[in-house]
């Protein structure tokens, strides 16, 4: 693996994790740098840091905030 794609893995803590956590990863990355993008995309949705995902813990955060105010009235 190359010192530039260890350096960007090593610089996102989430994306180091998740390498150490799915080591078949490092066979794919070795064979083609490229696959960061996709090992990115991956570690997002099983970490659940997507947009969708941000937004719906919000949504839930004002769901629940909404149900206490109704229990305080």
């Amino acid at each position: 693996m190359s010192i530039d794609l260890q350096m960007q893995i090593r610089s996102n803590p989430n994306l180091y994790r998740y390498l150490r956590e799915y080591s078949y990863w490092y066979k794919k990355l070795n064979r083609n740098p490229l696959a960061i993008k996709e090992m990115e995309k991956e570690m997002k949705q099983r970490y659940k840091l997507t947009m969708e995902d941000k937004v719906n813990q919000i949504s839930q955060g004002i769901e629940m905030i909404r149900t206490l105010i109704d229990v305080i009235r």
